[in-house]
């Protein structure tokens, strides 16, 4: 452990002719709120310890250590990019630091006045033979405000048993608490009863809007650039907004500022491949990470002509570079490029893929204020082609494309008050379709004109112990939506419950202008209260807005749905969540429990009338129902970080559902994605030094569908009815399976710059079909005149045999 050591001198919807004054009334708490906390702490005579905590081995910034004054007993925890302050009273004080898995930090001060401690975390030579699966504290699950937050170190997610032995963030977190999916081949997650839209995925700060490769399997993150994974499901802090059920905020390494490293992996269907370096050692650095899948090349030699050029892969760069200017400034740069190509020769074939880059700085005013302006470009995009001749062919492709700053400042009063304050403003250009058919060298266009709209949000956080045993972090955010000209607006009539609505104006709006604006208070609340040194009651509120949103009606979502903004025609929807919990540890903090319950109101979502058309559809919001949804349930956590034998169990129980005016009779109904029952369980026994074995277990209740209730016959033909017209009434059987592992990695007592891991994994062990949903069809054959024509139910499985897998992963330093 290394350190650095300076020491200077002393020292809801609203009218949109309201919106001004809202904003300055916001602007202005913001801003007497910042000079008050400065007043009060310029009153005291005090000293101000700040500074980085980094891996001594890599110089990469630890997200979460503590820092803490001993004879005080008054700590805190570093930041996203590792910085920490500390003010106290002038003395001699004993100061620590720690991450789990590394050995503490231990430093006699004389503070006389502000000092610069920059400090290095060397690996605890006794933790390198045993497994760790946390890299914070070991009491962080208790003394830590926030609650409904699911933290997962690459370490942990590496040790995880994985489809084809390759490591896979989404898939990590689908086996924690409240984290659900409709089954194998659905892209995306769902979050306490939420769609997958009302996920906000970031990528150091830029959203992802599909955060998956080959229609679910795995994700876009590359185990070998990301850094730090965190899951907010509840008691969702002001400065994030735009989604209503979580936030995933996934950040990358910064790269090794200390030496050349090198990582990768040679899997069954891909490989991958990382450097990173430094480019002025602890001061500029780099990483580039990169993956491509190679199905396509090994069936090449299979295929026959009529198969000729086609493309079955994915593939994505990962890169970031960052440097620092001076002790106060520091630049970073990131950004990722991925897509997914599917293409059976030139006749037919569609891809789709996300872009980000990523600027952002940071600036210490002085030892208390920290700032941080992050600017960023998102773009996703799909693309469907048919026909191999330039007579007879169709182009559609689709975008989502959207620009943003965001200033964030952090003002630490003391170890017991800190204040977050900022903003943010997100530009969005909607691109539903660009689309040109070709027949006989007519050509046709029926693309789908573009949406434009604005979105802007400020908002103020207060962290604050305000008794020893009593933390209380309270904030507000405003946020305001605007839908902008550029396009054709259409206003829509009435209609019964369930039918379109009938098209009463067109007008032509001009871009720039404002079609409708809608603004929102989203007030955020989270306390604790220490029942004693190993256990804590903890409680919260949020309310969100989120202005877009993805049409579909499938079974699960596709590369290919679409998304929207809030029109004058789709309102935003809000949700209101509160949560409580228990939290306990045991054992040294080697064992914590956590039981939470939660209630969430969603107000507008978005459903569809029967048999809604929503593929290149001028007049799609006419098709669009507005209802409103609520989700409960209860989430239980047990965990066991350390030792030869550790891991976790995980079940949740809950129900989400549905009443949308027109649906299901007006009745409540349950979600496409409500599972009753959701069970887990994560294992990993260390054999010896250099071999683990690993398992996981899933238990979930079967997803809803509809099916027919009766049926008419013509001309020899079933035709399903639903009679009752009734949503989701039965559900398909449960998904349940069971992964195993063996990890073989390299000897820990030789020190060699290549070492190398062996995985062999089997996925679906006991080769369990499990239904991705069931239909029905007419039985082969000519009906017999006379008798009753048989149907038959078909259960889909998208996976449904054993997969075994082997691959091999090294690191060269």
């Amino acid at each position: 452990m290394v350190s650095s050591v300076r020491q200077n001198g002393p020292s809801s919807d609203h009218p949109v002719k309201y919106k001004t004054d809202i904003l300055k009334s916001i602007y202005n708490l913001l801003f007497y709120s910042f000079f008050m906390v400065s007043s009060f702490s310029m009153a005291a005579q005090q000293v101000t310890i700040s500074g980085y905590v980094k891996d001594a081995a890599n110089g990469e910034a630890l997200i979460g250590a503590y820092v803490l004054v001993d004879e005080l007993e008054k700590g805190t925890a570093t930041n996203e990019y590792g910085f920490f302050s500390l003010t106290v009273e002038p003395g001699t004080y004993t100061v620590k630091s720690g991450y789990l898995g590394y050995a503490e930090f231990v430093q006699n001060l004389d503070l006389n006045g502000n000092v610069t401690l920059n400090i290095e975390l060397s690996i605890e030579s006794t933790v390198i033979d045993e497994i760790v699966v946390k890299g914070d504290r070991r009491d962080q699950n208790v003394r830590d405000l926030q609650m409904s937050v699911n933290k997962l170190s690459m370490g942990e997610i590496k040790k995880l048993p994985s489809l084809l032995g390759e490591t896979d963030v989404l898939r990590g977190i689908l086996v924690l608490p409240g984290i659900t999916t409709v089954g194998e081949g659905a892209a995306g997650f769902n979050v306490r009863g939420g769609s997958i839209d009302q996920n906000l995925v970031l990528l150091d700060e830029a959203p992802v809007y599909n955060s998956s490769h080959l229609f679910g399997f795995f994700s876009v993150f590359n185990p070998d650039a990301v850094k730090d994974v965190k899951l907010y499901k509840g008691g969702i802090p002001a400065r994030y907004g735009g989604r209503l059920s979580s936030i995933l905020d996934v950040r990358m390494k910064e790269g090794n500022s200390k030496q050349f490293e090198m990582n990768g992996g040679i899997g069954t269907i891909f490989s991958r491949l990382s450097i990173e370096a430094p480019i002025i050692p602890d001061k500029a650095s780099f990483i580039v990470a990169g993956r491509r899948s190679y199905i396509d090349v090994l069936a090449a030699p299979f295929l026959g002509e009529d198969f000729e050029g086609t493309a079955l892969n994915f593939y994505d760069l990962t890169l970031k570079t960052n440097y620092r200017f001076s002790d106060k400034d520091q630049v970073f740069l990131s950004g990722y490029f991925g897509r997914d190509n599917f293409s059976f020769g030139d006749a037919a074939g569609f891809s789709w893929g996300n872009s980000t880059a990523t600027l952002r700085w940071n600036h210490l005013f002085n030892e208390k204020l920290f700032s941080n302006i992050t600017a960023y470009y998102s773009d996703y995009e799909y693309q469907i082609n048919f026909g191999d001749t330039e007579e007879d062919q169709f182009d559609w492709n689709a975008h989502i494309k959207n620009l943003s700053i965001k200033p964030e400042l952090t003002y630490y009063i003391n170890p017991n008050n800190v204040v977050r304050f900022g903003g943010q403003m997100i530009y969005y250009v909607f691109e539903p379709a660009n689309a040109l058919a070709i027949t006989d060298n007519d050509f046709l266009d029926i693309s789908v004109d573009r949406q434009y709209s604005l979105e802007s949000g400020i908002f103020i956080e207060n962290e604050v112990s305000l008794f020893d045993k009593f933390k209380i972090n309270y904030g507000l955010r405003f946020s305001h939506f605007s839908y902008l000209g550029g396009r054709n607006v259409y206003y829509y009539g009435e209609a019964e419950p369930g039918l379109i609505r009938p098209v009463e104006e067109i007008e032509f709006v001009e871009r720039g202008k404002t079609v409708k604006s809608y603004g929102n208070f989203e007030p955020r609340l989270s306390v604790k209260y220490d029942l004693g040194e190993n256990s804590s009651l903890k409680a919260s509120y949020n309310r969100t807005a989120q202005y877009i949103h993805l049409l579909s009606n499938t079974t699960a979502s596709t590369p290919l749905d679409i998304w929207t903004p809030s029109t004058n025609n789709i309102r935003p929807a809000t949700a209101n969540q509160v949560a409580a919990g228990y939290f306990r540890n045991f054992n040294n903090d080697n064992i914590e429990f956590s039981a939470e319950v939660y209630y969430k109101k969603t107000n507008r979502i978005i459903d569809y009338v029967d048999g809604a058309d929503l593929i290149l559809n001028e007049l799609l919001e006419g098709q669009i129902l507005e209802g409103e949804a609520r989700a409960y349930g209860a989430e239980f956590f047990l965990r066991r970080n350390s030792g030869r034998l550790n891991g976790w169990i995980s079940y949740t129980l809950a129900r989400s559902e549905r009443l949308v005016d027109g649906i299901n009779n007006n009745h409540w109904y349950p979600n496409r994605f409500d599972q009753t029952h959701n069970f887990s369980l994560t294992a990993f026994y260390e054999l010896s030094p250099r071999s683990t074995l690993s398992a996981n277990f899933v238990f979930n209740t079967g997803t809803p569908t509809t099916f027919a209730s009766t049926r008419y016959v013509q001309q020899g033909y079933v035709i399903p009815n639903n009679d009752g017209d009734t949503r989701n009434n039965v559900r398909i059987p449960p998904y349940h399976r069971l992964d195993l592992s063996w990890t073989l990695g390299p000897n820990p007592k030789k020190d060699k710059k290549w070492k190398g891991e062996w995985v062999f994994g089997l996925y679906n062990v006991y080769a369990r079909r499990n239904p991705f949903s069931i239909f029905f069809r007419q039985a082969e054959g000519r009906p017999v005149p006379g008798q009753a024509i048989s149907t038959e139910a078909i259960r889909l499985s998208v996976v449904g045999s054993v997969i075994p897998a082997i691959s091999y992963n090294f690191t060269l330093k």
